[in-house]
């Protein structure tokens, strides 16, 4: 724009603007000298267009450590380094170690058994099973097991590879308990161990060497045609089965009748979502039997589920928060189209404590043959009819197999 050079130059400032300060004038034509003096601008107002410079802050003065806290800082430093290596270095040497000493030591992963004569890894489904699978036999040195509904304790020959009941003589608790334990139950479940009269006559015995001194239980047994006292051992290695209702109570065939309190301890109720679903067995305080139906598909999950114990009416449960699953496991030949192999487990997070309602269930021994027409128990929180609905009150049934 061309100006007069003897008139001072006209800025604009779009900054600071008070009010009352600047006089109104009216746009200066580009050909035309303004006809008004400039106006006056007070010193504190800039009267031109500020430019911002960068703002560039003086370095820093940075004064010179004496040479002791350099050498003392850089010594910290070196020192940290070497013992954090040290540490990383130990760490890694004991990882090692430890694996190397669990592939070496377990050289059976799994759920495998190591012959410990020859180092053959053998199925537990081979142990005791009459065929020796180790080369000097120890699969089939220390089997035992309970028997019938008697529970009779016997003791596995492999020489003979038959199976002898323990003779009742000089027998006593603490060997129960160590027979308890080799079958794989905790010795704090232990029950009872006495002598009873076997149903069936037997010609041949397991019994005890009492002067064989102290060593393991299974060295001192010894096939023996005779039983002094002629009784057998009866082992419960958990106390379980145990229900007040009578053996043979007058009741109905169908329909049920309502039960009470301590009639089935064993018995719980499976729940999602506040429903009740399925009814289960407390087999041990921390498993749980039901059947495998009841957790297929979406309801494998354990997070589902919750286990109520204890209870007799399904009212009772808007009270508590159940037991919560961990785990859940299927029969792996389970066919959900022929419901064959029908059975679960299911694994509390937290154990159950044990009381007169709260109480396991006793799995069926070897040897326990239903016969025909014979009479067991049902319950369950289950409906009088097909598709009637689900009883309040636990409900206890004889039926006819």
């Amino acid at each position: 724009m061309a100006v007069n050079s003897e008139l001072p130059p006209y800025y604009e400032n779009h900054g600071y603007q008070p009010e009352n300060v600047y006089i109104s004038r009216q746009p200066v034509d580009a050909n035309v000298y303004p006809q008004y003096p400039p106006p006056y601008y007070p010193p504190s107002v800039p009267h031109y267009v500020p430019r911002v410079p960068v703002h560039q802050s003086a370095p820093p003065v940075v004064q010179p450590k004496p040479p002791s806290a350099k050498m003392c800082t850089s010594e910290v430093k070196k020192a940290l380094c070497i013992i954090l290596s040290v540490a990383i270095i130990l760490s890694g040497a004991i990882t090692a170690a430890v694996l190397i000493w669990y592939f070496v030591a377990n050289s059976c992963l799994g759920s495998s058994i190591e012959c410990g004569s020859s180092g053959t890894c053998v199925s537990p489904s081979q142990w005791c099973d009459g065929v020796a699978h180790c080369s000097n036999g120890e699969d089939e040195n220390r089997c035992v097991r309970l028997y019938g509904p008697n529970f009779i304790l016997e003791v596995y020959s492999s020489i003979s590879k038959s199976w002898y009941p323990v003779c009742k003589d000089d027998w006593n608790e603490n060997y129960g308990k160590i027979a308890c334990k080799d079958m794989g139950y905790n010795v704090n479940t232990y029950y009872s161990s006495k002598g009873i009269t076997p149903e069936r006559g037997f010609t041949s015995f397991m019994r005890l060497n009492t002067s064989a001194g102290n060593i393991d239980l299974y060295k001192k047994l010894y096939n023996s045609d005779s039983c002094v006292s002629g009784a057998v051992v009866s082992l419960r290695c958990t106390k379980c089965g145990l229900s007040r209702k009578n053996a043979n109570p007058a009741g109905r065939i169908v329909g049920g009748s309502a039960a009470v309190l301590r009639d089935w301890p064993w018995q719980v109720s499976l729940q999602v979502e506040g429903s009740h679903i399925c009814g289960g067995s407390i087999i041990t305080p921390e498993w749980i039997v039901t059947a495998a139906h009841c957790v297929e598909g979406q309801f494998s999950s354990p997070y589902y589920w919750r286990v109520y114990a204890g209870i007799l009416k399904q009212t009772e449960t808007r009270y508590g928060s159940g037991s919560r699953v961990e785990k859940i496991i299927s029969h792996p030949n389970y066919d959900s189209d022929t419901k064959d192999n029908d059975v679960a487990l299911m694994k509390l997070q937290t154990p159950l404590t044990i009381t007169d309602t709260v109480a396991p269930v006793c799995l069926p021994n070897p040897g326990m043959m239903f016969q025909p027409d014979q009479q067991c128990w049902i319950s369950g929180w289950g409906a009088e009819y097909q598709g009637g609905e689900t009883f309040n009150i636990l409900d206890g049934r004889r039926e006819i197999t």
